[in-house]
């Protein structure tokens, strides 16, 4: 169900910033430490790049999920799934890819737009 309650937005846009600023240096810095372990081997760096990618993208939704229970709001199932699957997106191109400091900026605003919208959204209870 749509909540109208500005509160439960504004607490939406303030984790979804705070969860998408983290998320992204930590990919970003496990991203090139990754890079740094590569060498001229066959499987050189691989358990880094999948420690990085799979750490990038889990942290997401518990990132999520427990900003908004330390802000007292529950039912957040819509904001945490939604949420993850566009941060395996948005949060890949903007680590894989080459994004400028100012596109970096667009993706990370609107994927807080995004959970945003998405927090005012409250999963019934039972």
């Amino acid at each position: 169900m749509m909540k109208s309650n500005p509160s439960r937005w504004l607490k939406g846009a303030l984790v979804s910033v705070a969860a998408a600023a983290s998320c992204y240096w930590l990919w970003v810095s496990l991203h090139e430490w990754a890079g740094q372990a590569r060498s001229d081997g066959t499987f050189s760096g691989l358990f880094e790049s999948l420690f990085a990618g799979i750490t990038g993208v889990v942290s997401m939704p518990v990132l999520l999920w427990a900003g908004m229970r330390v802000l007292q709001e529950r039912g957040n199932h819509l904001l945490v799934i939604l949420g993850a699957i566009a941060w395996f997106f948005i949060g890949g191109h903007l680590v894989d890819d080459d994004v400028s400091t100012t596109g970096t900026v667009v993706f990370l605003t609107l994927f807080t737009a995004f959970g945003t919208l998405l927090s005012g959204v409250e999963a019934p209870r039972r």
